[in-house]
């Protein structure tokens, strides 16, 4: 038996997975333990957990990776600063004694943190280091169904490398392509990110989420000034307009000037229809940008499947887009794309290319339906809701679907938690809060009194995998949720001459079809296709709530309020029940309505997480 660790850290969203002879074992983010979101830090929590769920010491792992190499990234910020001198100097001097002190001697630090966990853990050379990128594109391609695939990575940045191109065959992997720092075009959207008053590294989605209320009226703006895009999709930034390179801000004065404002305060500023311009208009040229890249390299390596990986990969309608345009057979999509898979591309890209050890495609993938975290037995929660003072009910599984789904079909929030917890950033079913996805005021309902954020953003559709044809514009399955699509023309509802004149937010309001809490203003959709070998239990949940009402769809969003990790504890659960306005909680077999507890336990949390 040969175990690998695979970390990352440091950055943002630091997480933990170990393999076992090839095979996943468990994976976990570290804020689902700290309750920080996007915790960079080292992530001892997921660590200890892996290691845990594995049973294995640190002492008995045969290697550890980490998921990039430090000193091609100071190489990286050096040649930068020397490069933009004299700008960005006092930035320079601020940076140098962190990354003396801490970041350019990790791996010495990384031994620090690992004795942390055993300190018979003595052996040095256990510990290696993958290439960031590499990490990426191993995370896509060996979980995948495919013997042989393209691989495209795209990133804010690794080490010099923004956007790569890979060749999966086998178990080979080798990176044919490259797109270096500055040119970046997750950099790109996050100072859109920026720029529209949200927060870096987390606020992307809502940038996607927004602009189906815009229209695309500064896209050629930004293709005529910011960016030149060829044929093949690659691309250069004109770098006088970013401050990312060298400074503390994403954009500069002369970014303001070209739109015509300043960057919203989200603090003092309400979105407007500019806002929302914007959105659009960046969104529909990184459209443009993935298909032509998309399109080239079938062109040219004429290979029929298509893996992705990277920031830019939980682009989820961008993702659709080429799955529209047919340019790929298959395509299939890391569910934890960002640096938290990292994590467990580096142990796999250690297992098949340093170890040259065979792999065994599955055809259904190798996530685990990315069901990797920590899980709680019936007995373990009965005993922690005990102590908390809650009240519930043990039911048999099948009362479990019948009440959960009464209590669906009568306008109820249901906090549901089952199983693993999940790896990457998308609820699946298994920290969920679901609702009735025929309801009018179901979306706006569950962003103002349960997950406390903005009106506007989407929410994601469960679906039978069986039933996805009848109800979207899909051919494939989304089991994690990356994938937008129309909502099927027999469930829209046409809107009228007046309502089409409707601008922005207002369109929010509009019945558009037969399950409008799930349907986005531009009658698109984020799929979650939900198959019984992959989740059982929700599949259940689901077909129950299809034979009461004959729709196979449930609302799915992830089960925490804005600003807050997804839950991991029975107890941060019942805390997050609580403290919204959820009707229902079930956990495993324990069963809890709100009516039921004791108010004295009812807590106001909104204001403990720092907003993203």
């Amino acid at each position: 038996m040969t175990s690998v660790l695979g970390i990352s850290a440091f950055y943002h969203d630091s997480a933990a997975s170990i393999i076992i002879d090839g095979k996943i074992i468990a994976a976990a983010q570290e804020e689902r333990f700290t309750r920080l979101k996007h915790d960079s830090s080292y992530p001892k929590n997921a660590v200890n957990f892996v290691l845990s769920y594995a049973n294995l010491t640190l002492s008995d792992v045969d290697s550890v990776v980490f998921f990039e190499k430090p000193f091609l990234k100071f190489e990286r910020l050096l040649e930068t600063y020397v490069a933009f001198a004299p700008k960005g100097f006092s930035q320079f001097t601020k940076a140098m004694p962190t990354w003396l002190k801490d970041k350019l001697f990790q791996k010495n630090q990384l031994i620090k943190y690992l004795k942390a966990h055993d300190k018979n853990f003595i052996d040095e050379n256990k510990l290696f280091f993958s290439e960031h990128h590499l990490s990426h594109a191993a995370s896509a391609f060996y979980p995948s169904p495919f013997n042989e695939a393209i691989v495209l990575t795209s990133d804010g940045v690794g080490e010099w490398a923004t956007t790569t191109v890979a060749i999966g065959n086998g178990k080979d992997l080798e990176i044919k392509k490259e797109i270096h720092f500055p040119h970046s075009l997750g950099l790109l959207y996050s100072a859109f990110t920026y720029y529209t008053g949200f927060k870096v590294n987390s606020g992307e989605y809502k940038l996607m989420g927004l602009a189906p209320y815009g229209e695309p009226r500064y896209y050629q703006k930004i293709k005529d000034n910011l960016i030149d895009i060829k044929k093949d999709g690659s691309f250069k930034l004109d770098q006088s307009y970013f401050d990312y390179a060298t400074g503390l801000r994403m954009t500069n004065s002369k970014f303001n000037s070209l739109f015509g404002q300043k960057q919203r305060d989200s603090k003092s500023e309400r979105l407007t229809q500019f806002h929302m311009d914007i959105a659009a208009s960046i969104q529909q040229l990184t459209e443009e940008i993935m298909i032509k890249m998309a399109k080239s390299l079938r062109e040219e390596y004429q290979i029929k499947n298509l893996c992705m990986a990277g920031g830019v990969a939980l682009n989820c309608v961008a993702n659709g887009k080429i799955l529209d345009e047919k340019i790929f057979e298959n395509i299939w999509i890391q569910p934890a794309a960002g640096d938290a898979g990292g994590s467990l591309g580096a142990s796999l890209a250690y297992w098949h290319l340093h170890l040259n050890k065979n792999r065994e495609v599955n055809i259904n993938d190798s996530m685990k339906g990315s069901y990797l975290g920590q899980e709680f037995d019936d007995k373990t929660v009965s005993e922690k809701l005990n102590e908390i003072g809650a009240k519930f009910e043990i039911l048999e599984e099948s009362e479990i679907y019948d009440k959960t789904t009464d209590s669906l079909i009568n306008g109820g929030a249901v906090g549901w938690f089952q199983g693993r917890m999940e790896f990457g950033p998308r609820a699946l079913g298994a920290r969920s809060i679901l609702g009735d996805p025929r309801s009018e005021n179901m979306q706006k309902n569950l962003n103002l009194k349960v997950k406390y954020r903005e009106s506007f953003r989407p929410f994601a559709p469960s679906i039978l995998e069986e039933d996805k044809e009848e109800w979207f514009d899909i051919y494939t399955s989304s089991p994690y949720m990356l994938m937008v699509a129309g909502v099927h023309n027999s469930k829209i509802i046409q809107m009228s001459k007046e309502e089409k004149k409707l601008f922005g937010i207002d369109k929010l309001n509009i019945k558009r079809s037969n399950i409008p809490a799930v349907t986005h203003v531009d009658y698109s959709a984020r799929i979650q296709t939900v198959s019984k070998k992959k989740n059982s239990k929700y599949y259940n949940l689901i077909s129950k709530f299809k034979e009461k009402t004959g729709c196979p769809v449930l609302i799915n969003t992830s089960f925490n309020i804005r600003g807050e990790p997804i839950v991991n504890t029975p107890e941060e659960a019942f805390n997050c029940f609580m403290g919204t306005e959820l009707d229902t909680l079930v956990i495993g077999n324990c069963f809890l309505n709100k009516k039921d507890q004791d108010p004295s336990l009812k807590k106001d949390y909104k204001y403990k997480f720092e907003l993203d």
